[in-house]
């Protein structure tokens, strides 16, 4: 499982730029608190040479998939609690509940930072939800 910021990442593939290179269906992690993405680990040095070589040869657009076999993403993604194609609202659901289990374990143990980063993760997260709800609402 891969953590941001305390929250988990949710598995996805997408699109990243390389200097002038943009690379297509890049298997990724993205952080719903912070939006901090990153390269899923597992591809990392692959899609590291891939970048240098399509910049290299000045190509403006590369699909990771046509160079790279990476398996299946469901394989891939196996160890993410939540996935792209996931409901939005069930997965800041999902994360608020894993943040307020991670809270308890840090009033239990007693660790003042991680009770306040867990508490600040919460607040963005249950702003998110709001949010999120009130779309819902105004769409019908």
């Amino acid at each position: 499982m891969s953590f941001c910021c305390g929250a988990s990442m949710i598995g996805t593939k997408g699109t990243l730029r390389h200097i002038r290179t943009q690379i297509h269906n890049v298997p990724l992690l993205f952080c719903p608190v912070c939006h901090r993405v990153e390269v899923h680990h597992q591809v990392e040095n692959e899609y590291e040479i891939l970048a240098e070589y399509a910049h290299g040869d000045g190509a403006s657009e590369v699909d990771f998939s046509d160079y790279v076999e990476h398996g299946k993403a469901s394989e891939m993604f196996e160890n993410c609690v939540n996935h792209e194609e996931e409901d939005p609202l069930d997965i800041v659901r999902s994360q608020i509940d894993m943040a307020l289990d991670l809270l308890t374990i840090a009033k239990d143990i007693g660790d003042a930072e991680w009770e306040a980063q867990l508490k600040k993760r919460l607040n963005v997260l249950s702003a998110r939800r709001t949010k999120m709800k009130n779309r819902k609402t105004l769409r019908g």
